[in-house]
This record gives structure tokens, C-alpha cells and sequence, in this order.
């Protein structure tokens, strides 16, 4: 559960950097992200976390990072990006690749029309309207309930604890 939520953090400081900041959206970080989250992802296996649902928290992430080595010029690039990104709201895949930026001379820029290929793709989804992950978002922590052998009234409660109050029905 530790992890679970460490990882999650990781995914949305990440993913919201990513969002905010247009010297990062190109392939090449695209690239590292890929990378980096697989080291992740084998550290969780090398520790016999693969259970524990971190890997899953990182899931935009890795979909972000897809989205940035994926082609996008054609109408069948669109259709593919829309059935990767199930993760990510169709702001963010949209934000993405507004401020994608190309990093070298074979590559180009997204197109306008590329865009608005993809936001109609995209339209019959039920998104929420946000952009930004909540770093701050908790979840549940989840204790398993292991019930005892032992029956209530075969204890027996020393004395040095002044629980004279409690009586034994």
C-alpha cells in the first residue's frame, strides 16, 4: 500500500510536469520515460511487488510516454492513439500534443488538423474536465482482518490493569 502510493505520486508530479512544460514533450523523453518506468516496474518485480497495484498507478504515465514516440500524422495514427490513451483524459492527450516539440530536423511538428482528428475520435468520451493529476490524492489504506481462535470469554484479564469496570458476561 506504501508503494502503491509512492508510485502514484511519481506518476502524477511526472505526468503533471509533462503537461506543464514544453521542453519535455518530444520523443526522446518519451524515450527516457519508457525507460525509467521499466526500471520501475523491475524493481517491483525483483522485490515481489508486482501484486501490490503500483505498477498499475504508473499506467498514464507509460501512456503519456507511448504518445510521444507514436507517428501522428495520419488518420489511422489518431485512431491508434485513441485506443492506446484510455488512461489519460482527452485534455491531457490533446495538451500533449499541442505542446509536443520536435527535437530534431526529421521530425515535425503535430498538426492542427491532426489535433482536431483526434478530439473528434475522442468525443463521445465521458472525461472529466481536468488536466492536472492530484498529487495529493490519498488512498485507503486496507487492513486485512484475521479473526482470532480465541473466544471472548475464555480471557481472563490480570488485575494490574485496573479494568475493574469491565465485566464478564
Amino acid at each position: 500500500q506504501v508503494f502503491k502510493q509512492l508510485f502514484y505520486m511519481i506518476n502524477a508530479v511526472a505526468l503533471n510536469n509533462l503537461l506543464l512544460r514544453k521542453d519535455v514533450c518530444s520523443w526522446s523523453t518519451g524515450m527516457q520515460l519508457r525507460f525509467n518506468i521499466s526500471q520501475l516496474e523491475e524493481w517491483l518485480r525483483a522485490k515481489n511487488l508486482q501484486d501490490s497495484g503500483a505498477a498499475q498507478t504508473l499506467e498514464p504515465l507509460i501512456q503519456a510516454a507511448q504518445l510521444l514516440q507514436l507517428k501522428k500524422k495520419t488518420s489511422e495514427d489518431a485512431e491508434a492513439i485513441c485506443s492506446l490513451c484510455t488512461s489519460l483524459t482527452t485534455q491531457q492527450i490533446v495538451k500533449i500534443l499541442n505542446l509536443y516539440t520536435p527535437v530534431n530536423e526529421f521530425e515535425e511538428r503535430v498538426t492542427v488538423a491532426f489535433i482536431r482528428d483526434i478530439q473528434v475520435h475522442l468525443q463521445e468520451r465521458n472525461d472529466p474536465p481536468q488536466l492536472l493529476l492530484n498529487f495529493k490524492h490519498v488512498f485507503p489504506v486496507l487492513f486485512p482482518f484475521n479473526p482470532s481462535s480465541i473466544t471472548m470469554d475464555s480471557i481472563d484479564l490480570p488485575t494490574s490493569l485496573n479494568l475493574e469496570f469491565l465485566n464478564k458476561v
